[in-house]
């Protein structure tokens, strides 16, 4: 995976941010401030307006998470520059980098969040879905998984993460101070990093730039 590669995930982000956006301030309006698709698609057209002239995966990833801190108020813009900028500083310097560094690059990402948030899995936030698809991920490529093969894993542990924070009762963020009355919503951040995988795979799509013969590029 080249530079071109990373800066397809970050477009096909923000189209994913952008087509859910209103399901996400809804999900957002039941337990948090009924931003966060607001705040997540403003954040993620500004990655895009603006694309750095990177020439590695780590400079796009870096810059991405600095655009989402500077633009993006409230938890969700330093939660998730946090975890791109992580990722990308995890990353070896190179042109190209291997799904096996891609694994190791998310793990990262999940602990920058981690430790940013103080969240763990099940308090019902963004990690309940990044440490699963973090985990499947590496699990794929040490079985010898196919890039596409090991980002479904990714994406559908990630889809699952989402779905499990419905009867969460949250411990982190505005939606702890509801209690009880948190349960039965979906957690809108683990709902966003759910897209936020799903894109990651339809940027390894046929004839996806800098894929190569997939995202994996040199072993």
């Amino acid at each position: 995976m080249d530079a071109r590669f990373f800066a397809a995930w970050m477009t096909e982000t923000a189209h994913a941010v952008a087509a859910a956006r209103d399901e996400l301030t809804r999900l957002d309006a039941a337990i948090g401030d009924a931003d966060h698709g607001t705040n997540l698609d403003r954040g993620f057209t500004a990655v895009t307006e603006s694309p750095p002239a990177a020439a590695t995966p780590r400079e796009v990833l870096t810059a991405a998470g600095t655009t989402l801190i500077r633009k993006v108020g409230g938890a969700s813009g330093p939660l998730y520059g946090t975890a791109l900028r992580r990722m990308g500083a995890a990353l070896p310097d190179t042109p190209e980098v291997s799904l096996a560094d891609l694994a190791e690059a998310l793990t990262a990402g999940v602990d920058g969040v981690r430790r940013l948030g103080g969240a763990a899995e099940g308090d019902k936030t963004m990690v309940d879905a990044l440490a699963p698809a973090a985990r499947a991920l590496t699990e794929a490529v040490r079985a010898g998984a196919s890039p596409e093969a090991a980002l479904d894993a990714a994406m559908s542990a990630a889809e699952a993460g989402a779905k499990a924070t419905v009867p969460l009762r949250a411990r982190k963020g505005r939606a702890s101070y509801l209690g009880e009355r948190s349960v039965g919503h979906m957690d809108p951040g683990a709902a966003s990093t759910s897209l936020l995988l799903a894109a990651l795979r339809a940027a390894c799509g046929p004839g996806s730039p800098g894929a190569g013969s997939g995202p994996a590029g040199p072993a």
